[in-house]
């Protein structure tokens, strides 16, 4: 069985009510149905009840028996447009505005608990779909900043875990400190052990593989590592290391020197920067042929996450499965 076919049989087993503010888009609204009529999930989909079956109808698919809510008209709006008075502070003009927007209104559902995750993206950029989240749900305590991470399942390849590896931070901080970088590092590590039941194994990605280069790049990916080692000593974590010695024992074996948990064996991939991590996982999808499903955020109280835009059916649902089993585990 596939990993995503595992999210969708783990997903089947409690299906949960995920709520989609982009329903007029045409693989979304695809993606719902799909998710509907297998049991993955009850889908809720935000816009014009009119506007949404019209769509259904060119579609050729069925909209019967899935939620369909217009935020304007909603009998939960005053109660939402309150909630985020109270804890946003503003004035109720600013906080009507806001949650007339379908990701706000999603995002309110999601903290009032009318709803259990969230998925978003294909129409929306992904720093839209954070604010909305990060001001609407906020950040778990003790994390001061959301983060995500990809996982990147390649056809006939055993690096990682049977081919499947983790990518972060694909979609969120762009320039992370060292700090921000070993936070990002252990939130993701907790999210591969508790989403995919891995032990998980943390490359520190650079240029350089244990000052084989210098400069700032490998000096933050060995500051980072310091600090995730100090924060968990007993997570399994090594850098800095270039990609080949994160990933291939034989080339592991000649550039490492010395005993290493990682290296030539990893399954987390933590790369220094957005750029690194972006331009690394659309090469992997694209050149590679691997599904790439994410960004999954994490780091928010609830579970909310994201799709790139150029997003198929296929990954849509499997989001969609993914944000069912968050729920269910209610973990991030």
């Amino acid at each position: 069985m596939n990993i995503l076919e595992r999210f969708k049989s783990e997903a089947k087993k409690n299906p949960q009510k995920i709520v989609l503010p982009e329903a007029i888009d045409p693989r979304m609204l695809t993606a719902a149905a799909i998710s509907f009529d297998q049991g993955i999930a009850w889908p809720t989909l935000l816009g014009s009840p009119q506007e949404v079956k019209s769509e259904a109808r060119r579609l050729d698919i069925s909209v019967e028996g899935i939620e369909i809510i217009e935020p304007e008209k909603s009998a939960n709006l005053d109660e939402y447009v309150a909630e985020y008075m109270r804890v946003r502070k503003v004035k109720e003009r600013v906080a009507r505005r806001l949650l007339r927007r379908t990701l706000y209104f999603a995002a309110m559902m999601v903290r009032k608990g009318d709803a259990a995750g969230m998925v978003s993206g294909v129409t929306s950029i992904t720093a839209a779909v954070i604010r909305a989240a990060g001001l609407v749900i906020g950040l778990k305590e003790g994390i001061s900043i959301p983060s995500s991470f990809f996982i990147m399942v390649l056809p006939d390849k055993d690096y990682g875990e049977d081919g499947t590896l983790v990518f972060a931070d694909c979609a969120v901080n762009q320039n992370p400190s060292a700090e921000q970088l070993s936070e990002i590092a252990f939130t993701t590590a907790q999210s591969a052990e508790r989403l995919l039941g891995w032990e998980p194994r943390l490359a520190m990605l650079s240029y350089s593989t244990k000052g084989s280069a210098a400069g700032p790049l490998p000096d933050k990916m060995v500051k980072a590592t310091e600090i995730i080692r100090q924060i968990s000593p007993h997570l399994a974590v090594d850098g800095e290391l270039q990609a080949d010695a994160a990933l291939v024992s034989e080339v592991a074996a000649r550039k490492v020197k010395g005993e290493s948990p990682v290296a030539g064996r990893a399954n987390v991939l933590i790369f220094p920067d957005l750029n690194a991590a972006n331009i690394a996982y659309k090469l992997t999808q694209y050149l590679a042929g691997a599904k790439a499903y994410g960004p999954i955020l994490q780091g928010l109280r609830r579970p909310v996450n994201d799709l790139s835009r150029s997003a198929s059916v296929e990954d849509i649902i499997g989001v969609i499965a993914i944000t069912v089993v968050q729920a269910q585990a209610k973990e991030v």
